[in-house]
């Protein structure tokens, strides 16, 4: 691959920003030659500094539902860039996008609208807590909500006093939910869940009926809220609250990522009984009520109940994930696909520092496909037959590649990795 332009930027990033990268998109953790840096989007793929084109299975770590440019998003949002975006007050177009969303949504009576998955989070707790006026906030252990002081997984900067009131438990287990619980019970103001568990670094894992069922049942005895976060997993799994499948009505849930489809919006949504304690909390931001994304995200919610991406993007997953599994028998590797094919999880058997998986979707890259070696991935509904062949191809030239190392595959050396593989070490014990 082509990357002289790559490396100038990578080299003109550090200095101007730490560490050239931050956050969840920087590559630092990622195999050496992956591209920081890209030029353009368009369906399924995207195209590097250097105009390397890759079909892409992180779909932007999720925004992408329907395709990067879906016609008929670009069309509604250029429609009403028009008449103008960010102003001294809303357009009557956020009315039109909460009418459209409480209507698809059962657990739903009303919504706000802020601009990341944290702001929503954040929104969900602080309403949980004005609800009662109680403190304890419950989560799951390695479960992700977001990258604020209360729920980052990185630790610098952060006090014991962001966390003085946040009480774990293991996820899929009601008996360490009760412990959790216990010696607190006047004082739980919500439990957070994620639709399914989908921590990095690990295999994913369904909830349980009874789990499930269960949360719902102790949220009720306690009166506190039961919080469902559907930022990463929202409508690709299904056109409602993906707990809905498992018959669970959370009373607050949080939404981002594919609202707009790449357009910068996110929301909380809740049942009547928050209407109050929403109403009641201070939550802004300069950017909130932009009316482009609104209207972005009013044509991906019309795209969502009135066309069959959901079955499209299903099925070029599912014929994915089975054309991966024969590809790994084959070359003899095992390999462990977990998690709803739509945000399939790879990591390799006997594999405890990535080396395997390091290796593999380093190679599936240079045939142009873009996987994550630790992270879940995700499909839109933009990926088209010929999308799927190059990404089986490429998936086979790795698997090829990888065989053909044998035994001469070298040790993991991404410092990033083994500091993170030792920080989880030293938890497990």
């Amino acid at each position: 691959m082509k990357d002289f332009r790559q490396r100038e930027l990578v080299e003109r990033a550090r200095l101007v920003i730490p560490n050239g990268m931050y956050g969840h998109e920087s590559v630092a953790s990622l195999p050496a030659g992956f591209p920081q840096f890209f030029s353009r989007a368009d369906g399924a793929s995207i195209w590097d500094a250097d105009g390397n084109k890759f079909v892409d299975l992180m779909c932007a770590y999720g925004p992408n539902l329907l395709g990067y440019g879906n016609a008929g998003v670009e069309w509604a949002a250029e429609r009403q860039r028009a008449l103008g975006d960010t102003s001294t007050g809303p357009s009557e177009i956020m009315v039109k996008l909460a009418e459209d969303f409480v209507a698809m949504i059962d657990h739903a009576d009303w919504a706000m609208f802020c601009k990341n998955g944290t702001d929503a989070t954040s929104m969900a707790m602080v309403t949980a807590r004005a609800y009662r006026g109680r403190r304890k906030i419950l989560l799951a252990r390695g479960a992700y909500h977001g990258a604020a002081p209360w729920n980052t997984p990185g630790l610098a900067g952060i006090v014991a006093e962001d966390r003085a009131h946040v009480i774990y438990f293991d996820y899929n287990d009601l008996n360490s939910l009760a412990d959790a619980i216990r010696g607190h019970e006047g004082d739980i103001a919500g439990i957070f869940a994620t639709p399914f568990r989908h921590e990095a670094f690990a295999n994913q894992t369904e909830p349980s009926l009874e789990y499930a069922q269960g949360v719902r049942r102790v949220c009720d005895e306690l009166d506190a809220l039961l919080v469902v976060d559907e930022v990463r997993a929202g409508f690709r799994l299904s056109r409602d609250c993906t707990w809905s499948l498992l018959g669970v009505r959370p009373d607050l849930s949080c939404w981002g990522k594919v609202l707009g489809n790449g357009y910068p919006i996110s929301a909380l949504l809740g049942a009547e009984k928050a209407r109050i304690a929403a109403g009641s909390i201070y939550a802004t931001g300069s950017f909130w009520f932009s009316a482009v994304p609104m209207a972005a995200a009013v044509e991906t919610l019309r795209q969502v109940r009135e066309t069959d991406y959901l079955e499209r993007l299903t099925d070029m997953a599912l014929r994915f994930r089975a054309g991966v599994a024969v590809q790994a028998a084959t070359y003899g590797f095992g390999v462990m696909q977990t998690g709803p094919a739509q945000m399939t999880q790879i990591l390799f058997e006997d594999d405890a520092d990535l080396r395997r998986g390091f290796h593999w979707v380093r190679e599936a890259l240079e045939g142009g496909l873009y996987l994550h070696p630790w992270h879940n991935m995700f499909f839109c509904s933009a990926m088209t037959e010929a999308d799927l062949e190059v990404s089986l191809t490429a998936t086979d030239r790795a698997f090829a590649a990888l065989k053909a190392m044998g035994n001469k595959l070298p040790a993991q050396s991404n410092t990033a990795i083994l500091a993170r593989i030792a920080r989880m070490t030293q938890s497990a014990a």
